[in-house]
């Protein structure tokens, strides 16, 4: 008898350095339509390909995100941002204006909105790929629109958004060398490239938000946990109260800014 696929899939996968060989390799099997597909999807894998794009999909809070390859793939970590965001929205006693910026394929905002009974989800990046990937996760759930962070969103937002979610690039640029190759090889440099300290676009987002938000709204932010006090100086320096969380499990660190008071027209 020869040796299962399962298992010849699973020592393929070790042999390129793939560190949950077993799991994957069922991952591979399992989404394989045909043995000449499998082929291609253990090759693609083998050769450093994130595994979320070679079938397709992440698992992200419990969502089946789809995805196509040059596309950043949603973090585990960011399952944080999510649990504060549905916090905060589920205190309010009407259906919450929420926007995504920087949405990637959807995910976060797709998952803040799946975990209410009620919201209206406005999503948008600058990315193409992107942006489509966004379109089929979201669906009928919200509109997703392309342009540089808040510039394609309707005017009439402007004051009405209960949750702004902005999970921003924010790895210093000099540290792009330093990631994995799935990251630095495969996904797009917009994604991960946060400028010089690693916040270049965290900053836009403080400067941005007051015109958004309604009175008691909030925005968010994914940092990193030596970042985040330079985050809090970013969000205080617009008018915002904050607050940070972190989460040791995940890894992540969140920044909350709220306005103090109503921005001015």
């Amino acid at each position: 008898m020869g040796t299962p696929p399962g298992e010849e899939v699973a020592r393929r996968l070790r042999a390129a350095g793939c560190v949950f060989a077993e799991d994957e390799a069922e991952i591979l099997l399992a989404s394989a339509r045909s043995p000449d597909e499998l082929e291609e999807l253990v090759r693609r894998r083998a050769e450093g390909q994130p595994l979320e794009q070679v079938v397709g999909w992440a698992d992200f809070c419990g969502l089946r995100i789809l995805l196509e390859p040059g596309v950043f793939v949603p973090r585990r970590r960011t399952g944080l941002m999510v649990r504060e965001a549905v916090t905060l929205a589920r205190g309010l006693r009407h259906a919450p204006v929420v926007v995504d910026l920087c949405c990637g394929s959807g995910a976060l905002g797709l998952a803040v909105v799946a975990a209410l009974d009620a919201a209206r989800l406005y999503a948008a990046d600058v990315d193409p790929a992107a942006v489509r990937c966004a379109r089929r996760n979201i669906g009928t759930r919200g509109t997703v629109y392309e342009g540089d962070l808040d510039a394609p969103l309707p005017a009439p937002l402007r004051g009405r958004v209960d949750v702004l979610l902005a999970n921003v690039p924010y790895v210093p640029t000099e540290e792009i060398a330093l990631l994995p190759g799935e990251a630095r090889l495969h996904e797009p440099s917009v994604a991960l490239d946060g400028g010089h300290d690693g916040l270049r676009v965290l900053a836009r987002v403080a400067a941005l938000a007051p015109r958004w938000l309604t009175p008691t709204g909030s925005v968010l932010v994914e940092t990193s946990e030596r970042q985040a006090a330079s985050a809090v100086t970013l969000l205080e320096s617009e008018g915002l109260a904050t607050r940070t969380v972190d989460d040791d499990d995940l890894g992540a660190t969140v920044v909350l800014g709220t306005l103090d008071a109503p921005p001015a027209r």
